[in-house]
């Protein structure tokens, strides 16, 4: 006997929608009856709604069950659409490329808007708040190569970087700059020593304490 696999039959449009749906789709491109080939085709258009109830409140839900039997028929199904016929081409566009920016980083574990905010402050010019803030991105900047290179860089490095990532020269007061110091410490190196090998010593220490009191009795 020979048996029936699915591998061995056509490949489905939409297998979502199971084989005898897609039988049904094609028993309606046999029908020459252009009249009764729509009515047909609103049959199967109820039946694959009940198979997807769930989507029932959906706004496009009727639109989508149309645009789907048509993708099951492979684009051939003539009837009296309530919507527009699709084409093949109209669902296989295919996406536009994204346009990565390619700004360029100069310091990268400082980051891009570090580099911007730099060159925001810097034209603003001279002033209190443009001072202030080239502090703030400056104790920012500490932290960072502190992170990255875990050491306390040099303010003079700091200030350098800075006029590199202004793309000139600084034209207000960086003595402020100079002057600041680190907001990061070392961190104390913890004990990792065995629970057990804390009480044995201390075990030991009490017993050279007893021994000692007995002696000088």
């Amino acid at each position: 006997m020979r048996k029936n696999y699915n591998y061995t039959r056509r490949k489905l449009f939409l297998p979502e929608y199971g084989r005898h749906i897609q039988e049904m789709v094609d028993s309606l491109l046999l029908i020459e009856d252009r009249q009764e080939r729509t009515r047909q085709a609103k049959a199967v258009i109820a039946v694959m709604g009940n198979l997807n109830s769930a989507l029932r409140d959906s706004e496009d839900f009727k639109h989508k069950l149309w645009d789907h039997l048509f993708i099951m028929s492979d684009f051939q199904l003539d009837v009296d659409s309530p919507y527009a016929q699709p084409s093949r081409e109209d669902l296989t566009l295919t996406p536009k490329r994204l346009e990565y920016p390619q700004t360029r980083i100069m310091f990268k574990h400082y980051g891009k808007y570090t580099q911007r905010f730099v060159r925001m402050i810097n034209e603003q010019g001279v002033s209190e708040s443009s001072a202030r803030g080239m502090l703030d991105v400056g104790r920012y900047m500490r932290a960072k190569s502190y992170e990255f290179n875990n050491e306390h860089p040099k303010n003079d490095s700091i200030v350098r970087d800075m006029h590199l990532m202004a793309g000139g020269e600084i034209a207000m007061d960086m003595t402020e700059l100079f002057a600041m110091r680190s907001e990061y410490c070392k961190q104390p190196q913890r004990n990792h020593k065995r629970k057990g090998v804390v009480q044995r010593s201390s075990t030991r220490k009490q017993q050279r304490s007893a021994k000692q009191h007995q002696r000088t009795k």
